[in-house]
């Protein structure tokens, strides 16, 4: 991991945070992730988002104190699920639903999770926020989903296959571009829930 004492002046405190309005915050949020899913978090430097947005990396420094915090922030600024609000009142056109919606920010997302993959076994903070940004809100949506699969009494609460379908529809997002080379895109993920998910809950494979 880059060391953060090339990068953090020692006399940046929280206190001294200048203000920024909510869109200029964007703009550095957005640059430093676009620039991590392009270069690699390690290729990524404060003067280097400095530059691209037209500001001074003092003002970085003052407001985010390090890389690593600063990165943390955009994480967290950038949390959503994508899954929010699907409910078709079926759990499998919900799943393909949730298939659809995943395929459509997988390349982006999927990208910025392998930029980081190094970066957040060495800092703690980093991968509470990654986790916090682009995992827990997603988990807690296909939960959401399952759970009214259960109490619409299509599933029971006990099928041993509930607990797994987060991981079976989160790994295959990361599994292909390391087995195929590609993204898995919104047909390759209904086809998996098709032919995966759906079976080993019991339920019809098609439509």
């Amino acid at each position: 991991m880059t060391s953060q004492a090339e990068d953090a002046p020692d006399t940046v405190a929280a206190s001294r945070r200048s203000k920024i309005t909510p869109e200029r915050e964007r703009e550095f949020f957005d640059a430093v992730l676009d620039q991590i899913r392009e270069c690699g978090y390690d290729s990524v430097s404060m003067e280097g988002v400095a530059s691209s947005t037209r500001c001074s990396k003092s003002t970085l420094y003052r407001q985010w104190g390090t890389k690593p915090q600063f990165v943390a922030a955009a994480l967290r600024a950038n949390r959503r699920a994508h899954f929010t609000g699907i409910d078709t009142g079926s759990l499998a056109e919900d799943l393909r639903q949730a298939a659809r919606a995943a395929g459509a920010w997988s390349a982006k997302d999927t990208k910025l999770v392998a930029a980081l993959g190094h970066a957040v076994t060495q800092d703690s903070e980093l991968a509470q926020a990654l986790r916090e940004a682009l995992v827990h809100p997603e988990i807690t949506a296909l939960e959401d989903i399952l759970r009214r699969g259960v109490e619409r009494g299509e599933i029971r609460p006990d099928h041993p296959a509930l607990p797994y379908v987060p991981a079976q529809i989160f790994g295959v997002l990361r599994a292909r571009p390391v087995l195929e080379g590609c993204y898995a895109d919104p047909d390759y993920l209904v086809r998996f829930v098709e032919a995966a998910v759906l079976p080993a809950l019991g339920l019809s494979g098609s439509p």
